[in-house]
C-alpha cells in the first residue's frame, strides 16, 4: 500500500500547485545588525517612544482636552525628529540565509583543526566566521572586510556580527500551532 498520491492526482489538484508555486518563490530570511555609535542619539529615541506613548494615552484618556492632544501631537513630532536623527547616523548591515547547500559547502570548506576537531566542532569558526558573514552579506561586504571588523571591533560587536550572518542560517518562518489545522 503507497501512501503517496499518483503524480497526475498531485499535479491536477488547483490547491496544491498554487501551494506549491508560493513555496517556490518563498524569500529565505533576511536579519539586520544595526549599528549606532552616538549613545545619546539612542537615548533620544527611547525617551521620545516613552513620551509619545505616555501623552498619546493621556490624550485617548482625556478626549476633550485639547491641550493634551497638542501634547500628544508635540510629542509624536519629536518622535519623528528623534527618528529620523538615529537612521542618519545609523548604519545597517543586511543579511539572508543562504541556500542549504551553500551554508553546508562553506561549513565543509572551513573544517576543524586537529585540536578544535578533538573538542567536537565540526567547522573552524575562525575561518568559518569572515567567509559567512561575506557570503550572507546583502551589502557586499568581503571576506577581508569581515575579517578586518572581527579582529578589530570590540568582542561584543564583533560577536554580534557574526552571530548575525550564523543565526539567520537557522532561522525560522515557520508556526506550527498558528492557523487552521
Amino acid at each position: 500500500m503507497t501512501t503517496t498520491p499518483p503524480a497526475a492526482t498531485v499535479t491536477a489538484d488547483a490547491h496544491w500547485a498554487a501551494t506549491r508555486e508560493r513555496l517556490a518563490n518563498r524569500s529565505r530570511p533576511t536579519a539586520t545588525l544595526t549599528i549606532c555609535d552616538d549613545p545619546g542619539l539612542k537615548q533620544n529615541l527611547a525617551d521620545a517612544e516613552y513620551h509619545a506613548k505616555r501623552t498619546a494615552a493621556e490624550a485617548d484618556e482625556q478626549a476633550d482636552d485639547k491641550v493634551a492632544k497638542a501634547r500628544a501631537a508635540t510629542a509624536k513630532r519629536d518622535l519623528v525628529k528623534a527618528q529620523q536623527a538615529f537612521e542618519d547616523a545609523a548604519i545597517r548591515l543586511r543579511f539572508q540565509a543562504l541556500p542549504r547547500p551553500d551554508f553546508e559547502a562553506l561549513k565543509k570548506a572551513h573544517p576543524p583543526t586537529e585540536e578544535q576537531a578533538e573538542d567536537g566542532a565540526a567547522f573552524d569558526s575562525e575561518t568559518l566566521a569572515p567567509a559567512l558573514i561575506a557570503a550572507a552579506s546583502l551589502d557586499g561586504m568581503t571576506e577581508d572586510d569581515a575579517r578586518e571588523y572581527l579582529a578589530t571591533w570590540g568582542e561584543g560587536e564583533a560577536v554580534a556580527l557574526w552571530a548575525t550572518a550564523w543565526n539567520i542560517q537557522s532561522h525560522t518562518r515557520l508556526d506550527t500551532e498558528l492557523g487552521k489545522g
